[in-house]
């Protein structure tokens, strides 16, 4: 079977050779921009951030494995008629997205950055310790990653409050779902964690009307995508000490660019997606096994990660 690999912003070469080793009985491509004649017939592409020319290359295409969990930027081509898309459930993410998300609630329940600003200053200060039971984290999305980062908060036994499109019943976890449950789950936290996926439903779902039903002084952490949050709102919220501090990883443009007020506020902390990055290993384990299976006769509707491009993941 042919299968042709196109994925931009990635050395390609350590990829295929290990994607050769695991699959040595089927044929894998780098997808040639410049000469799309040379490129075969394939009927799998393994994919990151492709150009629509790709697609439009490739209509013969029939399931599409994506070097990710989050297919926004794909399901917004225009992809064959009959092709699936698969994306990656974990590949080694969800461990790094809980060690990120955990220290970063850390930081703001203990006041680190106070303490650290009182000993630049000179200062050997005592703050009052908070009750862990008063500081309800929230998790936006209960999917792979976010269940994993609602169960690394558990384990410092902080309580954790859940929020999802559909409902969802978990151990532990005091969940929402839906738009009229969002303002008492955003009511009930004292730090809110974005890792929804983005879909039209979820873009700006971080905006003034949503964060003003947190509680003044709470803090928000998003490392979903950049685009779920109003950049102007949450400054504004900042600036009226309503939100008392941000730490985002993801952005509607990146690299941020070095004059946006993000970069400068006293009350955010950035860093360069740099949250959970995809592990090659694991990642091609991953693709591997699905592939196989697909190949052996399983529905692509039936593979783990398979999207519903309804509703975006």
């Amino acid at each position: 079977m042919n299968i042709t690999f196109c994925a931009t912003h990635i050395n390609p070469k350590v990829w295929l050779a290990e994607l050769r080793l695991a699959l040595p009985e089927h044929h894998i491509a780098l997808w040639n921009e410049q000469d799309p004649g040379s490129n075969p017939a394939a009927e799998a592409a393994i994919v990151w951030a492709p150009p629509q020319a790709f697609f439009d290359q490739q209509p013969q295409l029939q399931v599409g494995f994506n070097l990710g969990a989050g297919v926004d930027a794909l399901l917004q081509k225009t992809l064959p008629v009959n092709m699936a898309v698969i994306r990656l459930d974990d590949a080694g993410m969800s461990v790094q997205m809980a060690e990120y998300v955990t220290q970063a609630v850390v930081r703001y329940f203990r006041e680190f950055a106070e303490l650290e600003r009182d000993m630049r200053d000179g200062e050997w200060s005592f703050r009052r310790p908070r009750e862990r039971s008063e500081f309800t984290v929230g998790v936006m999305g209960l999917g792979v990653l976010g269940l994993r980062v609602a169960r690394a908060l558990q384990h410092f036994e902080y309580p954790v409050a859940g929020w999802s499109r559909s409902a969802k019943s978990l151990d532990g976890i005091t969940t929402f779902a839906g738009d009229k449950q969002l303002p008492d789950f955003m009511a009930a936290c004292s730090a809110v964690v974005c890792l929804l996926p983005l879909t039209p439903d979820t873009r700006h779902i971080l905006r003034r009307d949503t964060l003003m039903h947190l509680p003044v002084g709470a803090y928000l952490i998003n490392v979903a995508r950049g685009e779920h949050l109003v950049h102007a709102d949450l400054l504004a919220m900042l600036d009226s000490g309503h939100v008392a501090g941000a730490t985002l990883d993801v952005f509607s443009t990146e690299p941020l660019p070095s004059e946006h007020p993000f970069r400068s506020h006293t009350k955010i902390i950035c860093t360069p997606h740099a949250s959970a990055r995809t592990l090659r290993s694991e990642s091609v384990a991953q693709i591997v096994g699905k592939f196989k299976q697909w190949v052996a006769g399983t529905p692509a509707t039936h593979l783990s990660g398979y999207v519903d491009a309804v509703r975006g993941y």
